[in-house]
């Protein structure tokens, strides 16, 4: 009987997407031959999740975490809705999230063989979404807020920001899906892209060509304001978050949903 180490458990199940025993008892039905335990999972029907990788995985699940020294978020990527239910994909999203707390985003690497063997159970394409750990900053707060049952996710960190507010302004960014912090981080090509297209509405409408610069402009603070968190009227009302904070500052966001990117 040839010896089968742990490294070669783990060659074959990177190659085959089988779990951890599978490949273990392939390679022992081989006798420790590479292509024979490939063909042993291949007979079985144990070898399909490699396959599935480049299948559609727009559902899932957002999890955060958080203690006193800052807050993570994890989203954990399925192709059903009924697999990101399951009882095993909320254990180990939830997992996966006070993992990257504890020791931040590369440590989701830990779990490999966990997630291969969801894999094989949920028959799905399981991946990750956006991975994210905040620390607390000195004096500073930190929100995790969990929107529609793990639907929509948001870590954002503040400074003279009271954790009321705070928690108001995360809840906002769940509802309002801002794409931009402030005005300043939306890239310029992106604006001139659009400000460009307004101009060319405008022009089709008819207007005194004195009169497109400002009706432009106008427009496109517009359209700034939708996916500018600062320029948004809080829940859609006419006062702006940066107005909401006062002398307050946003130092970061993140906002996950499942369906994104």
């Amino acid at each position: 009987m040839a010896a089968i180490t742990a490294k070669d458990v783990q060659e074959l199940r990177q190659a085959t997407g089988a779990g951890m025993m599978d490949a273990k008892k392939a390679l022992t039905e081989a006798d420790g031959d590479f292509d024979g335990a490939v063909q042993v999972l291949r007979e079985k029907g144990l070898a399909k999740a490699a396959s599935r990788s480049d299948r559609d995985n727009s559902e899932g699940l957002i999890v955060v975490a958080q203690n006193d020294s800052g807050a993570s978020l994890v989203h954990l990527k399925s192709e059903t809705d009924f697999a990101a239910k399951s009882d095993e994909f909320i254990t180990l999203a939830n997992e996966l999230a006070e993992l990257v707390l504890a020791k931040g985003p590369e440590a989701v690497s830990e779990k490999d063989a966990e997630i291969e063997d969801l894999k094989l159970t949920v028959k799905e394409n399981i991946d990750f979404g956006p991975i994210v750990k905040f620390d607390l900053p000195p004096g500073g707060a930190i929100d995790a807020y969990i929107h529609g049952g793990g639907k929509a996710g948001v870590l954002i960190e503040a400074e003279g920001v009271n954790e009321e507010l705070l928690h108001e302004i995360a809840m906002h960014i769940a509802f309002a899906k801002p794409t931009y912090l402030s005005r300043e981080e939306v890239p310029e090509a992106e604006v001139e892209k659009e400000r460009a297209a307004l101009l060319e509405i405008t022009k089709g409408e008819g207007k005194p060509e004195q009169a497109w610069p400002k009706i432009v402009e106008g427009r496109l603070n517009s359209w700034l304001g939708e996916r500018v968190l600062l320029e948004q009227g809080v829940f859609g009302e006419k006062e702006t978050v940066a107005t909401k904070i006062g002398e307050g500052k946003i130092n970061r966001f993140v906002f996950a949903s499942v369906g994104s990117a």
